[in-house]
This record gives structure tokens, sequence and C-alpha cells, in this order.
């Protein structure tokens, strides 16, 4: 009977290595399979689509209630909307902006 046991026990023990020794292998092989640069590009344009909807989203009710703001706020937002901007092209955004929402201003009335 011991001798039936150290039988399995040495199985066990030698499968265990293998098994061990298999993983390491296959961890320096690279292991499981890293997602790919198309997979990583394609999720980031699925989740900037749903962001940019989403921003779409909050601008479009923001101008809707644009005259319903405080011009301290208004001011604000136009700020921090130019920012966003690149430096070089602060003035054109600032003016492309300015007119955007006076040709809009009165767009909850429409």
């Amino acid at each position: 009977m011991k001798s039936k046991n150290r039988k399995q026990t040495a199985k066990r023990k030698s499968a265990k290595r293998q098994f061990a020794r298999a993983i390491a292998r296959w961890e320096n092989e690279g292991g499981a399979p890293k997602a790919g640069a198309q997979e990583i590009r394609e999720r980031s344009a699925v989740l900037a689509a749903e962001e940019e909807r989403i921003l779409r989203c909050l601008g479009a009710a923001l101008i809707m209630q644009w005259n319903e703001l405080p011009r301290g706020i208004q001011r604000s937002l136009f700020e921090s909307a130019v920012s966003m901007g690149e430096p070089r092209e602060t003035a054109a955004l600032k003016g492309q902006i300015a007119r955007f929402l006076h040709t809009h201003k009165d767009a909850r009335q429409r």
C-alpha cells in the first residue's frame, strides 16, 4: 500500500513539474496573445466616437441654454472652449466660437 501511494505521489509531483515547465516555456514565448495594435486602435476609435457623441449632445444642450446662463458663466465657458484649441490658432478659434454663438444664440426659440 505504501509503495502504491509513493508511486502516485511521485507521478503527481512529476506531472506538476512538467506543467510548471510548460507554463514557464509558454510565458517565455510571450504567453497569451496580446491585443494587436489594430485592435487597440479600433477600441480607441469606438471610445472616441462614443465620447464625441456625448460631447455633441452636451454642447447642443449648452447652446440651447446659452442665453439663460449668467454672463460670468458664459465668459468662463467661452474662455475654456478657446483654451482647448492649439495656441497658435487661439485668435481664429475665438472668432469662430463667437460667430457660432452669435448665429445660434436664439436656437432655443426656433
